[in-house]
């Protein structure tokens, strides 16, 4: 298996907790903590070096004590954008061959995320698939392919599933029912209050 110090992580801040008041949805906090914070307890052990995905004022997450990658000048909207800002970041990181990314509002990725992406991707990419389908944004992104995946998105592609496809991402099945959480609404909140009560 590839060394976890050679996978870069990235967290994708992204949405806006427009159904829940408004804010960073990985601010909210869950039974004490920030979703960031506790999406961070799983995912940083799994990773090398490690980043958010953030634009905006970035002294929000400056209690983190990571790099901020803001998206790129003509970057698309949405994820991909920041998937983009993250291969540029990763790409300078020394004997980095992947990125693995993670969105924002998943305070409960698997443990073993990173290990099961990166045993079946080989060098190519990978994403999850969980109980809801594919999870595109708990993916395993080639650093290799940042040329190709900026001549897609270049093409009008805005999709991070679609992108992953193009890539010829293989999909990882996990079974764990509570494993690719997010928060949309108060009923998605109250249920990882349940899941962290429980854990």
């Amino acid at each position: 298996m590839t060394d976890a110090m050679k996978i870069a992580g990235l967290v994708l801040m992204g949405g806006k907790a427009s159904r829940l008041g408004g804010g960073d949805k990985a601010l909210i906090e869950i039974a004490g903590r920030s979703v960031l914070q506790r999406a961070l307890n799983r995912f940083a052990p799994q990773v090398g070096p490690l980043a958010l995905s953030a634009n905006g004022d970035p002294a929000r997450l400056g209690g983190f004590g990571l790099p901020i990658v803001p998206d790129l000048e003509d970057a698309p909207e949405g994820p991909l954008g920041g998937v983009l800002a993250g291969l540029a970041w990763a790409s300078g990181q020394a004997g980095v061959s992947h990125l693995a990314t993670l969105p924002g509002d998943a305070p409960s990725p698997p443990l073993d995320l990173v290990r099961r992406l990166v045993e079946a991707a080989g060098d190519g990419a990978a994403a999850a698939y969980g109980p809801r389908g594919v999870e595109p944004l708990h993916a395993l992104w080639p650093i290799a392919a940042e040329a190709r995946l900026k001549a897609l998105v270049a093409d009008g592609l805005g999709s991070p599933k679609r992108a992953l496809e193009a890539l010829g991402a293989v999909a990882v099945r996990f079974d764990e029912p509570d494993a690719f959480l997010d928060l949309d609404t108060p009923e998605d909140v109250a249920r990882a209050e349940s899941f962290f009560g429980r854990a």
